[in-house]
């Protein structure tokens, strides 16, 4: 399997599970609470588990790869910002890091082929 092709895969999944954990986890819920996004849990669950079902999408349709690619990774640099306002330690926001890394090799990979 071709790495890009795993990483892609392996971002869809991720936020597919993470965003339907997003509508119904009673952790996730207390989550949003505590990042102050209780009233917005259900838009950016939703934006999560379309952007992950957009990359997946996006093998089939190539434009839809890079606007998926390109908005997980914008979510995912919100995210890291969130996490400094709220002065949570660095290594809670390397997931987010992470997430942003793959998105944007899939978002610049998508872009060049």
């Amino acid at each position: 399997m071709d790495i890009h092709l795993a990483f892609l895969l392996f971002s869809a999944a991720s936020f597919i599970v993470y965003g339907i954990n997003s509508f119904f986890s009673k952790r996730m819920i207390s989550e949003y609470e505590r990042w102050g996004f209780k009233n917005q849990r259900n838009i950016l669950a939703s934006c999560q588990l379309l952007g992950g079902l957009g990359l997946l999408v996006g093998l089939a349709i190539p434009w839809m790869l890079s606007v998926a690619s390109f908005l997980l990774m914008c979510m995912m640099l919100t995210a890291i910002f969130v996490r400094i306002r709220i002065k949570e330690s660095a290594v809670k926001m390397l997931p987010a890091l992470l997430y942003v890394v793959i998105n944007l090799i899939i978002f610049h990979d998508s872009i060049t082929q």
